[in-house]
């Protein structure tokens, strides 16, 4: 089991992930760069739990 995401971190990653889908990758640390530069995020644990999320669906193919 893991966390739920909540529904405002799904529509950001998925916001972010139509922008910017063809710089996001399986790479975790990728990720992490990519989000940095599209999105103000002042938390690292959120722009952590974004851009592992965003790994997680281009892994499984759902984007």
């Amino acid at each position: 089991m893991g966390r739920i995401k909540t529904r405002l971190l799904k529509a950001v990653t998925k916001d972010i992930m139509d922008k910017h889908a063809d710089k996001l990758d399986t790479d975790f640390d990728k990720n992490k760069q990519v989000v940095n530069e599209s999105v103000t995020i002042t938390s690292k644990k959120l722009r952590n739990i974004i851009s592992g999320y965003a790994a997680r669906l281009k892994k499984t193919d759902n984007y």
